[in-house]
């Protein structure tokens, strides 16, 4: 029941139809009986840089999960940035610091790094290709970094992404072999959409599946469906996968520590979770 006492989190992107979060936090806020709130709040990308300060002003909002496509916008918008953020040139959590200073953060990456670490796949000395160079790409690929990937293909439809994103890489790890302009899943060890493709029906699928090996990892960060075109066509294959969601479990505990509330565990995220599609 939400109350004028409540403490709202925003959740901010567009469009909202596959939002999860709230159906995960606020599961976990009723059980601790934790007065707080995920709200889904749809804001496009002409309206973001006006919407999410004046958001973020509101007396019982404490900050913000950030969600496409407004990650890369928002590190411009932040007072302060963590080392993640400014690596992965994007931000996916703002707190609102008590001085009223907006303090950004990224944990796409870990998260989906220790979603995989979690079923066993480690990335130490592997090859990946990571297609989408914006807020959740980038944090996926400089978690893949610090991971130990030997290498990293990026790619992405839009011309200089997946450049920029390299030479940011290429400045943190230096014994990184990073590559870009292809998409071709070919010959890697992993690899992972952090393209909103898969999010409308009729959406093609991000690679060529016929070129992927039964031993590459398919990892996939939309989460309208819990198994994706792309991941369907890939279990059909034998390949592993790692959902949309376990990316957001894993991520979430470092939120709720982040916002002030440590303690979470994924495991009883989970098992408190429910979500629907």
């Amino acid at each position: 029941m939400l109350s004028g006492k409540t403490t709202l989190i925003a959740h901010i992107g567009f469009p909202t139809e596959s939002f999860k979060a709230s159906m995960i936090y606020n599961p976990w806020f009723d059980a601790h009986g934790i007065d707080a709130a995920v709200i889904p709040m749809g804001v496009t990308a002409d309206d973001f840089a006006t919407a999410l300060p004046l958001i973020l002003r509101m007396s019982n909002v404490r900050g913000a999960l950030i969600t496409m496509p407004h990650k890369p916008a928002t590190l411009a918008l932040v007072d302060e940035a963590s080392p993640a953020a400014r690596i992965a040139g994007a931000c996916n959590a703002v707190l609102k610091a008590a001085d009223g200073r907006l303090i950004g953060d990224m944990f796409d990456g870990a998260g989906f790094v220790r979603g995989a670490e979690r079923k066993g796949r480690s990335f130490r000395g592997a090859r990946v290709l990571v297609s989408g160079a914006g807020g959740v790409g980038s944090a996926i690929a400089a978690s893949m970094a610090g991971a130990g990937a030997a290498e990293l293909m990026l790619y992405d439809a839009r011309p200089g992404t997946a450049e920029t994103l390299g030479a940011r890489l290429a400045q943190h790890y230096p014994q990184l072999t990073v590559r870009t302009g292809a998409n071709d899943p070919a010959g890697f060890d992993a690899i992972v959409n952090a393209t909103p493709l898969g999010m409308k029906d009729g959406d093609p699928l991000p690679f060529d599946v016929d070129r992927i090996a039964s031993t590459t990892f398919v990892g996939e960060v939309v989460m309208k469906t819990e198994h994706t075109p792309l991941l369907q066509a890939a279990m059909a294959k034998g390949c592993p996968v790692q959902v949309g969601t376990d990316m957001l479990f894993e991520q979430i505990p470092a939120y709720l520590d982040f916002f002030g509330w440590p303690g979470a565990s994924a495991d009883e995220l989970r098992q408190r979770a429910r979500i629907s599609y």
